[in-house]
């Protein structure tokens, strides 16, 4: 019997109170005598065993890596300049927004931060109006040639001594540089020297003017072309064909030419407008490719011109920018005076470096009149042949710079948490894009964290198109594929110089791909097999000490991977502890065979896949083993494992049978058996993608792999097999000649050997009945070693004509 004391200041009384009310009011149950009292022990908070590190971030504008702090919560605003559109997308574009997608990925997938992610397109710029021009003018001046005529010949050769003046010189010494009128003369001499093996005369050239190779290239294959067309024009051969061709040949050249005399004429937006809208649309085709996600927000500067005016009247309202023959510059002098501005925060020393400063105004800026050499267009006054735009100051288009500044202020306001871009953009477009926007939000920092990737080398050179290491995305991704380009740059790290190169794709890359290719084939095919047998009910646990190590490891891993990506993404160490892991597992299911617990790699394999993937590396559905299979075009997303491994496992069941029964036999005849048993597996499941692994027990694994991969590996096994048969039998080939050889020697019966014409005339005098040689031509006696010496030959003779004559029966 119990007693419920219910415990007040005034008196303790029995009562049949119901538990829940026990429960909510401190109550005590009394059995007879005795108190006991319902109460939670108190507890206190545990103590951190270790500290869970920060993510830090590599900033240029610090040059040190610091603590990542958005300025709102977990919401990160993030600004990366987007490319301009006017050429082919190259492996320069891949290394900056491969790896920008990488850190965005890490960011959102791994870290869990909510980011707006906002890119523009640079769909207006002197390059963008340069090449519109120029392409429209060329296109249009072939259009117009019906016959090779000596006027198009002249038109074509004065384009061309104009390009050897204007370009190719710039790389000549002054004592190779052609004399006006002299050009031809001077190219006969120069041409052997550009082909000479001779190097050291061209990289001088090339140090003179990087573009010295391009430039040279396009000369000579021009001057080629007006020699053929001039004996083409003797032959008579002036069809519309040999016109164009000539053309074609020599557009690099004609280009600028047809732009000097009549750029000024080509004023429809729609000729700029198009060629940005085809190579924006080439760019997004290679970046889908290359597996890097859309942006958030997409601007182009062509849809926000007005936004950038009213920006610039700001700019020019606070006292940063003034007004010069329709043109508005920024005032770098007056915004690094004023309280707290600073001009040129990413590089303060390249302040005064012209060259720099002049290539970001452009190719068709005008900059007379500016009040310093460092300030820089806001707006450019349009001249004849470019699009413009109105404006307060007369008619006029956007400087390159102020496009970001004006479009990610539109989206992300006066702040913004990190700015990305290639390092090349440092100085001056991106210290001028803050420039521009603090001067006309008047803020101290429009930008916290400036991300900056790594410049481009192939081969141990920059990437230029003058260096002939210019490589486009669709060229690279003939030769490698998404999954092994993101590989090389998950190797380096982002803000570092990127060194590519074949060594490295076929090396390093390919390694890596195929350690976790093999391990998540093989745990994929243990854990299919594990689940169709079902548990082993054999009263024993799997889990020992080998499996508390493992598990203990995936923890460490865990925590090392987090680590290195909080020190800035560091993903080449993030990387090395993926692959340390996987080579723990490794070791542990060779060492353990059949007794290992399945439910540890499995854990294992799904969080190293996820990993992958998080970083890009390969797509699927978050459930499935590994980072994915890359689709063929076309192919569809069939779970190939869950539809074909019930059929493929009933097939391997039959293998087993068959290859147990032979074994067992021992029969001659069963040998057939087990030829039938390895062709199903060697031939016939090859094209299906199923690989089968003979194990000790008896029982094959089943694997699927990529058909193409086990295709390669059963012809390159096959190769090596019809390599080792042919070198087998170019030995039997050889040894039979050598013996044929040796045969051919005992074709002399050993009676006639020391006999002409076997020996010389005047070799001997006389010989016995079995001809060995008596005396010596002048009548004298061979001496003792001479008969001693003519009787072994004589003996070794007849030893092979004997072999010769046994071998000569056997052919008949």
């Amino acid at each position: 019997m119990f007693c419920v004391r219910i415990l007040t200041t005034r008196n303790t009384r029995c009562t049949n109170t119901p538990l829940s009310f026990i429960r909510t009011n401190r109550i005590s149950i009394t059995p007879r005598h005795r108190t006991m009292s319902i109460q939670q022990p108190a507890w206190s908070v545990p103590v951190r065993k270790t500290e869970v590190p920060v993510l830090k971030v590599y900033n240029s504008l610090t040059r040190s890596k610091v603590d990542f702090v958005p300025n709102d919560g977990n919401h990160v605003k993030w600004y990366n300049c987007g490319p301009t559109v006017y050429d082919a997308s190259h492996m320069g574009h891949a290394r900056n927004y491969v790896t920008q997608d990488i850190l965005r990925r890490i960011m959102t997938d791994y870290f869990g931060y909510d980011v707006h992610f906002v890119m523009n397109i640079t769909d207006i710029d002197d390059k963008i109006i340069l090449r519109a021009r120029q392409n429209h003018l060329v296109e249009a001046f072939r259009s117009k040639q019906t016959a090779l005529t000596p006027e198009l010949l002249d038109i074509v050769t004065g384009a061309w001594t104009d390009y050897v003046q204007s370009k190719v010189s710039k790389g000549l010494s002054d004592a190779d540089k052609p004399q006006p009128g002299g050009e031809r003369e001077a190219w006969s001499k120069l041409v052997p020297r550009f082909q000479s093996s001779d190097k050291t005369w061209k990289q001088d050239c090339v140090k003179r003017d990087e573009k010295f190779d391009m430039h040279f290239t396009a000369a000579n294959r021009t001057f080629a072309a007006i020699l053929t067309g001039e004996t083409q024009l003797k032959a008579g051969n002036t069809g519309p064909e040999a016109a164009q061709s000539l053309v074609d040949e020599a557009k690099d050249v004609l280009a600028p030419a047809l732009d000097k005399k009549d750029g000024s004429s080509v004023s429809d937006h729609s000729i700029f407008r198009s060629t940005a809208a085809y190579w924006e649309g080439e760019f997004f085709k290679d970046m889908g490719r290359l597996r890097v996600r859309d942006p958030d927000t997409l601007t182009r500067v062509t849809e926000y011109v007005p936004e950038i005016v009213s920006f610039v009247e700001g700019i020019v309202k606070n006292g940063y920018g003034y007004e010069v023959e329709g043109s508005v510059y920024f005032d770098t002098r007056a915004f690094d005076k004023a309280d707290r501005h600073d001009y040129a925060k990413l590089e303060p020393w390249s302040k005064g470096n012209w060259e720099l400063l002049e290539e970001g105004e452009g190719a068709l800026s005008v900059t007379t009149g500016r009040r310093s050499p460092a300030d820089f267009a806001l707006w450019k006054a349009s001249k004849p042949g470019e699009p413009s735009w109105p404006s307060p100051w007369g008619p006029g288009r956007p400087g390159w710079h102020i496009e970001c500044s004006v479009m990610a202020s539109a989206v992300l306001g006066d702040n913004m948490d990190i700015h990305s871009g290639g390092v090349d953009l440092a100085f001056p477009h991106h210290d001028n894009e803050m420039a521009q926007s603090e001067a006309y939000h008047e803020c101290p920092a429009w930008v916290n964290y400036f991300l900056h990737t790594g410049h481009l080398h192939i081969e141990g050179l920059k990437m230029s198109k003058s260096l002939k290491n210019f490589i486009t995305i669709d060229e690279i991704l003939q030769k490698y594929s998404a999954r092994q380009l993101r590989l090389a740059f998950l190797t380096q790290l982002w803000n570092s110089r990127s060194d590519f190169s074949d060594s490295l794709m076929t090396g390093e890359v390919r390694n890596i791909e195929a350690t976790f290719n093999n391990f998540f084939t093989i745990v994929k095919a243990l854990i299919s097999q594990a689940r169709a047998e079902g548990p082993s009910l054999d009263g024993r646990h799997r889990y020992g000490e080998a499996e508390r190590e493992l598990t203990d490891r995936l923890h460490q891993s865990q925590a090392a991977f987090r680590a290195a990506l909080c020190d800035s993404f560091n993903t080449p160490e993030a990387l090395n502890v993926l692959k340390e892991l996987v080579s723990r597992a490794n070791v542990y299911m060779n060492s353990r065979g059949a007794n290992l617990d399945v439910s540890v790699l499995e854990r294992i394999t799904r969080w190293v896949g996820n990993m992958l993937r998080m970083f890009g590396l390969g797509e699927g559905e978050s459930s499935e083993i590994g980072w994915g299979q890359e689709l063929s075009e076309g192919e569809s997303k069939v779970n190939r494992e869950e539809v074909l491994m019930p059929y493929l496992r009933t097939l391997s069941s039959f293998r087993d049978g068959v290859r147990k029964l032979a074994i067992a036999k021992g029969d001659g005849a069963l040998k057939d058996i087990l030829t039938l048993s390895d062709r199903l597996r060697d031939v016939d499941l090859v094209p299906l993608g199923v690989a089968l692994d003979d194990q000790e027990d008896g029982k094959a694994l089943v694997k699927l792999v990529p058909p193409t991969e086990l295709i390669k590996a059963r012809d390159e096994k096959r190769a090596q097999a019809e390599a080792k048969a042919a070198k087998k039998a170019a030995a039997v080939e050889a040894e039979r000649q050598k013996r044929i050889a040796k045969l051919e020697k005992g074709r002399v019966p050993p009676q006639a050997m020391f006999k002409p014409p076997n020996v010389p005339e005047d070799r001997y005098g006389s010989w016995d009945e079995n001809g060995l040689p008596l005396t010596e031509k002048e009548g004298n006696e061979l001496s003792k070693s001479a008969a001693k010496k003519v009787q072994k030959q004589w003996s070794d003779q007849k030893k092979l004509h004997e072999e010769f004559l046994a071998w000569q029966k056997e052919q008949q």
